[in-house]
């Protein structure tokens, strides 16, 4: 019978030979860490390899997600769909096993971890999930929403800001089931760590307000044992476990030192660890009382066996709780969303009223939220300019709710937005000035690359937030959220586009969306039924012309700009067509004939955007030209700004004649 140790090895074992094989990597986390894996994932880790997606399982997230060949090795060891050959295949094209783990790629795996600190970032949404979840749905003796959330991270993701924000909120929501495993090897790329991260930790987490267990031995498996039990019997607080371990573990050569961090170990340095660690088999050859020592699928199924047996006296009892805990856990929409939308946008477009499309928002969160019970609200502590509550809103301290109050930390909102939506269950959204997506603008691209829903509100858009001057004027920032993969972008023009953009970020299962609103009031624009159902394509004809020879193309608070400027052009027999463009992204998805119908081909164009001008040329072409504003803003009025920077119906009439 395999020994725990014997378990553990074999960890080591398929990291340094995976690594090796492809001739890049990390094995010296995985071989660190292997007793504390062993621990956690065959005695108290609730999952079963057959179903990954069991609602109850517990998640698991390696935060430190450089150590790939740690989850890699677990996933096949314990039974998931992940055969030796993919892990022969290490960070090979297409395999299911590349370099950092990604969502959706890899049976088991909860989240995509490359950027160290979004990890344990994302698994605090997660733990925020799963309270929010158990506070609605739990009832007296009926438990389905109990489980934990477990992070493996390292010094890097310490050291990351990211950290800071999402486990001192961690520390005072009090999520009780996160328990986190803090890797203190003391070494990083560039060596010993000593010379750049000497914080307390410990004392950093109790500052938090976490429960921590100090000083444990990442090599003792009775000792991470019992820390393990002592975190779980802690339901106030999240838990720290420090365990003190030697990077590279059974390296003779190599363990403790930076060598070993990132690169592989080499033949003759594999051959010694082979025999210091008593490992005699071949590369990938793992023996099968070590394989039934690790096997969890008997186990699993039992688990998820007896949850759904709780989940059946659950439905019997409850009834209705139970098909809602199923929809939204299935990323279902309600089955009257469609008649609810439809009745919602009617109502806004009769309304046709004149305000800062950050107050439209507001009105579709009002009018769209009581359908959606899942939708969990908050702002970067600008709500009352980000204007993200509604009626319905209920803030999150210690126990239920549906709005958080994020405080001062975009990043950290937007990871853990990141880590709700891949909970399930859950519709979160949030909110900060546009500005600040640079702050968040990594946890943004990571919901692109894992193709799940993550809704921001951006607003104060342009140099029209005014006085406050170029610091927190956009100028960029809505072109380059335009060009991550996958993010779609919109910037509505008034109240129907505000409402259609929200409906659109909630439809959208395969990506993030951000709505970006302005401070100002913008015009009603009026639109026939088509015109409306049109909106959802991204860009449609506004204002159409007879024999058309210049298209106007804008958005936001320039659509009526574009509008003003129409009547002069048409008056002055330049007939004039104008676009709203609310969504490139979504635009340039529709087949082509749509787009020739909104461009046709042979008519000149002029963009209008207060932000900066070379993305446009992609639809003005080299003949066209664009009104926009490459360089940074002032201080000062918005009506003033926008003069200064040439958005006036005399500058856009001029720019057409200067291409006429």
């Amino acid at each position: 019978m395999a020994t725990r140790n014997d378990l553990a090895n074999a960890i080591r074992a398929l990291a340094m030979d995976a690594v090796q094989k492809a001739n890049s990597g990390h094995p010296g986390a995985p071989m660190g860490m292997a007793e504390i894996a062993e621990v956690l994932w065959n005695h108290h880790l609730r999952h079963n390899p057959a179903n990954p997606k069991w609602f109850d399982r517990d998640r698991f997230v390696l935060s430190n997600g450089h150590g790939s060949m740690l989850i890699y090795a677990l996933l096949h060891l314990t039974g998931y769909d992940l055969p030796i050959d993919e892990l022969k295949r290490f960070r090979q094209m297409h395999s299911k096993t590349p370099g950092h783990p990604e969502y959706g790629y890899t049976a088991g795996v909860e989240t995509t971890t490359g950027p160290l600190g979004q990890g344990i970032t994302n698994a605090v949404g997660m733990a925020l999930a799963e309270k929010i979840l158990a506070n609605e749905f739990n009832k007296p003796d009926h438990e389905i929403v109990n489980h934990h959330t477990y992070v493996f991270m390292g010094d890097g993701c310490l050291m990351e800001g990211i950290s800071h924000e999402a486990c001192s909120l961690a520390g005072t929501l009090g999520l009780g089931k996160l328990i986190a495993f803090w890797d203190d090897n003391g070494i990083s790329i560039d060596g010993h760590v000593e010379g750049w991260f000497t914080d307390d930790t410990p004392k950093r987490f109790d500052a938090y307000g976490w429960h921590v267990i100090a000083n444990v031995n990442g090599h003792d498996a009775v000792a991470v044992d019992a820390a393990v039990q002592a975190a779980k019997k802690v339901t106030d607080k999240p838990t720290l476990i420090c365990c003190k371990t030697v990077i590279g573990k059974g390296s003779p050569n190599k363990e403790g030192t930076h060598d070993v961090h990132g690169a592989a170990l080499g033949d003759a340095e594999i051959a010694a660890t082979r025999a210091h660690i008593g490992w005699n088999h071949p590369p990938f050859e793992i023996p099968q009382d070590i394989y039934e020592g690790w096997d969890c699928r008997t186990k699993g199924e039992g688990l998820e066996s007896l949850w759904n047996n709780k989940f059946t006296e659950y439905t019997k009892a409850f009834p209705k709780e139970a098909a809602e805990f199923t929809r939204r856990m299935n990323g279902d929409l309600p089955a009257n969303w469609n008649a609810h939308v439809d009745a919602f946008i009617a109502k806004v477009n009769e309304k046709a009223e004149t305000i800062a499309t950050r107050k439209a928002s507001q009105n579709s969160i009002e009018g769209l939220a009581p359908a959606l019970p899942e939708m969990v609200g908050g702002s970067a502590d600008l709500a009352g300019s980000n204007l993200t509550l509604w009626s319905g809103s209920h803030p999150i301290r210690k126990a239920g709710g549906n709005y958080v109050n994020y405080g001062v930390r975009e990043f950290g909102m937007t990871a853990m937005i990141n880590g709700m939506t891949l909970h399930g269950g859950i519709m979160p959204y949030g909110a900060t000035f546009l500005m600040f997506s640079e702050y968040a603008r990594n946890a943004l691209r990571m919901s692109a690359l894992m193709k799940i829903r993550n809704i921001q509100v951006f607003t104060h858009d342009s140099i029209g937030l005014g006085e406050d001057g170029p610091t927190h004027q956009p100028v960029e920032q809505t072109a380059t959220l335009r060009m991550i993969p996958n993010m779609d972008v919109w910037r509505p023009c008034d109240t129907v586009e505000s409402a259609i953009s929200w409906v659109s970020a909630i439809e959208r299962k395969t990506g993030p969306s951000s709505l970006i609103f302005s401070r100002q009031n913008l015009a009603f624009q009026k639109r026939d039924d088509a015109q409306i159902a049109a909106v959802r394509k991204g860009g449609y004809v506004l204002a159409d012309a007879a024999n058309a020879k210049m298209v106007l193309i804008a958005t936001g608070s320039e659509v009526a700009l574009a509008m003003d400027a129409k009547k002069v052009l048409d008056e002055q027999g330049i007939p004039t067509c104008v676009v709203s463009m609310p969504s490139t992204n979504v635009f340039d998805r529709q087949d082509q004939a749509y787009k020739d119908s909104v461009l046709p081909k042979g008519v000149k164009r002029v963009a209008i955007e207060a932000g900066v001008t070379g993305f446009w040329y992609k639809y003005v072409g080299l003949d066209g030209a664009v009104v926009g504003i490459d360089t940074f803003g002032e201080s000062a009025p918005a009506p003033e700004l926008f003069k200064h920077f040439g958005f006036t119906v005399e500058n856009v009439v001029n720019t057409v004649k200067s291409i006429a």
